[in-house]
């Protein structure tokens, strides 16, 4: 079953974002025309989830060729968009795949075209990776699970479909009758705005908690495991996630519980050795000190926002792919996977 909605897409002319800010108050759409428009959707989180991000780019940079009256514009264009934000390796990911193609057809009259077709191809591929991730992980959900997910990892935070979330409703829809935790997901509520959103789209049977809560249930084993997703995965297998992920996986190694990281491979940074080497974006304060509108923290309090924590690969069950599970030892499997071997 698909969603009602489209989270990204393109009309020929603009790139259509459903606008993650506002929901799930309000359905509406952003449309961006250019390189600019499409950095400030990425940084600003209008579009969010490291392979909508990636998607989204790809359709800056065809913006980006458009724009550029020579190649180091273009080159200048591409580099504005891909320090959007740092730390999901998808952005940098399809920026690099389409200056690939703009590389070798720079002198062809059909640039354009060329680019505007990667940019849909990056987008399609997208959504099929996410489908044959949600059939592998699908193995590992027992019938009856109750599943503990944190932050979003649907449609909303991918060119359709889902990574984590994709894997829970292709085990809703197998009739194995789950359960669904979904985590608040302080301090911007994706899992609140998001996630319950989506569950409820889907019909999946499930509750909203605090972030603090999911410790209480996994001691007292109401979890039978952990799905989430990863925004940048070393190649020793730690994976950089939404903040509150490491903590999540400290508490399930603790009480033994099942915990999985669901990302496509190009999520997978080769060449960085381990997640000590992963760029942490650090946000505006009042993320914090505010929700909304309400100020909740006294005027001038100093805060420290990471968006992102890097949860090490000891803590890891398995990193489910399109290409399977990747198992520990994490490194040699990892390495594997580089080469094209199977796993």
């Amino acid at each position: 079953m698909d969603e009602r909605f489209e989270a990204l897409r393109f009309d020929g002319e603009s790139l259509i974002l459903l606008d993650q800010r506002v929901l799930p108050t309000e359905e509406t759409y952003h449309h961006c025309h250019t390189t600019s428009e499409v950095e400030f959707a990425i940084r600003d989180m209008v579009v969010r989830g490291a392979p909508a991000i990636g998607a989204a780019a790809a359709y800056g940079v065809y913006f980006a060729a458009k724009e550029a009256k020579n190649e180091k514009e273009f080159n200048n264009l591409c580099t504005f968009l891909g320090n959007a934000r740092p730390t999901a390796v998808n952005l940098e990911w399809a920026i690099r795949r389409m200056q690939g193609i703009y590389q070798a057809n720079k002198t062809k009259s059909d640039l354009l075209e060329l680019l505007l077709k990667e940019a849909h191809e990056i987008r399609a591929e997208d959504i099929a990776t996410n489908k044959a991730m949600s059939k592998i992980g699908n193995a590992v959900v027992p019938h009856g699970a109750t599943i503990l997910t944190h932050c979003n990892t649907g449609a909303l935070a991918t060119a359709g479909w889902g990574t984590a979330l994709g894997v829970i409703k292709e085990a809703f829809y197998s009739n194995k009758e789950i359960f669904v935790y979904a985590d608040e997901t302080r301090p911007r509520f994706q899992g609140a705005r998001l996630t319950a959103w989506e569950l409820m789209e889907a019909k999946i049977p499930s509750k909203l908690i605090a972030d603090s809560t999911a410790a209480t249930l996994i001691r007292d084993g109401k979890i039978d495991l952990v799905i989430l997703g990863g925004d940048r995965v070393a190649a020793n297998g730690d994976v950089a996630n939404k903040l509150g992920t490491f903590m999540l996986s400290v508490i399930c190694k603790a009480y033994g519980v099942p915990f999985y990281s669901v990302v496509p491979v190009s999520t997978i940074d080769f060449d960085l050795a381990s997640g000590d080497l992963i760029p942490i974006e650090e946000r505006d304060g009042s993320e914090i000190t505010h929700v909304g509108e309400t100020q909740v923290a006294p005027t001038g309090m100093d805060v420290y926002n990471p968006a992102f924590d890097v949860t090490p690969h000891q803590n890891i069950t398995g990193i489910i792919t399109e290409r399977g599970i990747i198992y520990p030892p994490f490194k040699e499997n990892i390495a594997r996977l580089k080469r094209g071997e199977h796993l």
